[in-house]
């Protein structure tokens, strides 16, 4: 009998849980079907807002200027921090406990006090705020968090396999691509991932350092507070949900159906 209340109360916190983490987009999605003009009353069931989307040229612009960022952001943020986890990796204890809780100190930091130092030092060092400053601040609070997932990965790496691919004739970069890079693809593809989600969703550090002329969307939609926010806001935000919500379904699936197939054969 105990162990049933235990259950029930478990079962109860987790559902309370996820009510309040998802409330706010089933009202999102459910708002973005709304006949009306307004969030004010739901009048009935419609696409209008979604056909909408194709006027809102400053908002598809800003979707646009994310997407790009985010993308070149997380391509530079894994190629330096994989190396950066190489060169980690081959330090001595101290230094390399030295160098990880410098790394540590961007996650940790909050991101208005980020977002206002990069702002004032590329206003330090005369560089335009725009495209380009916006790109290297994303570069730079991308990298740790890359550096971070491959890390473990070369932890985990048997040393005695790379040595022995070399024993066997082959060439340094051959046994490389061969073995190690095997071994940490899935550090660096998480690595990649993250750096591009926290790319597309920071707002903070973004607002600081876009500059007037190249707006991100949630610094674009942030400005859109000063005046009434359309529906077609809710719309983007609901696509965007479904094509995140499809990808990690993907992602997180398609390894059990692979092995799913390896234990059929």
């Amino acid at each position: 009998m105990k162990n049933d209340k235990s259950l029930i109360f478990k079962i109860l916190y987790i559902a309370v849980i996820m009510i309040f983490l998802y409330a706010p987009i089933v009202v999102m999605i459910l708002y973005s079907f709304n006949a009306g003009a307004t969030r004010a009353k739901f009048t009935g069931i419609s696409l209008v807002h979604y056909a909408e989307l194709a006027d809102q040229s400053e908002l598809l612009n800003a979707l646009k200027n994310t997407l790009i960022v985010a993308l070149i952001a997380s391509v530079i943020a894994t190629l330096i921090g994989t190396y950066a986890a190489f060169v980690i990796a081959r330090l001595s204890p101290f230094r390399k406990n030295v160098v990880l809780k410098t790394l540590n100190i961007p996650m940790l930091n909050a991101d208005i006090v980020t977002g206002i130092s990069l702002m004032l030092f590329f206003v330090f060092v005369s560089i335009p705020l725009g495209f380009f400053t916006l790109l290297i601040a994303h570069v730079m609070f991308n990298v740790p968090y890359v550096t971070m997932s491959v890390l473990p990965k070369i932890r985990q790496l048997n040393k005695s396999t790379y040595e022995a691919a070399l024993d066997l004739g082959a060439s340094p970069a051959l046994a490389f691509r061969k073995v190690v890079f095997p071994e940490i693809l899935p550090g660096i593809i998480s690595g990649a991932l993250l750096a591009f989600t926290l790319s597309l969703d920071d707002f903070i550090i973004s607002y600081f350092t876009s500059g007037s002329d190249f707006m991100t969307l949630s610094v674009c939609i942030n400005s859109m507070t000063k005046k009434t926010i359309p529906l077609a806001v809710n719309a983007l935000s609901t696509i965007l949900f479904v094509v995140v919500f499809v990808i990690l379904v993907i992602v997180n699936f398609r390894p059990a159906g692979k092995k799913a197939r390896a234990d059929q054969a």
